[in-house]
């Protein structure tokens, strides 16, 4: 495969590929019992076009897509001013960094943290934070490897469950 993949910030036009890579990404992650009735809530709204095209509209910098001959592989999107569920500080959340399975361990969730980064440095952000579920080994290793440090953990309440994450830091 050849490794051509064009980093950019995400456009009205993309919204209803980036709702189908959302919710496919999501459910592969997290579906592993299947989709539950909190899971269905929670992706038609998360993941609607109507959402997606409003951040697009009022944020332009706030999502990053990933597009690999003209097709969406993997997209960010950042919360802006968002508190951490641990410590005491208001900063930037990579909220969702989602690569669809056929494209991981080829470099995009780099190139698109990569990205945010300097779009919060330029922006004047020093410091950036996220959480993941627990059980999400292989998304823990990518931020450890990316030099985000252990803040500690987090419950994530959906609507009748609760989810242990895990939350990470990194000054820019």
């Amino acid at each position: 495969m050849n490794h051509d993949f064009l980093i950019r910030h995400a456009r009205l036009d993309d919204s209803k590929k980036l709702s189908i890579l959302y919710k496919q990404v999501y459910i592969q992650t997290y579906g592993k019992e299947g989709v539950s009735d909190e899971f269905a809530n929670f992706i038609t709204e998360q993941f609607s076009i109507e959402r997606l095209e409003n951040i697009i509209a009022t944020i332009p910098d706030a999502i990053m897509v990933a597009e690999y001959k003209n097709n969406l592989v993997g997209v960010l999107e950042i919360d802006f001013e968002k508190p951490c569920p641990i410590g005491d500080f208001v900063a930037p959340e990579l909220n969702k960094i989602y690569i669809l399975e056929w494209f991981c361990g080829k470099g995009i969730g780099k190139l698109l943290v990569k990205k945010a980064e300097h779009v919060l440095k330029q922006r004047g952000y020093d410091r950036v934070w996220l959480w993941l579920l627990e059980s999400n080994t292989r998304a823990y290793n990518f931020y450890k490897k990316s030099n985000y440090i252990d803040l500690g953990k987090a419950p994530f309440v959906m609507e009748d469950n609760t989810y242990t994450n895990l939350v990470m830091s990194k000054r820019l």
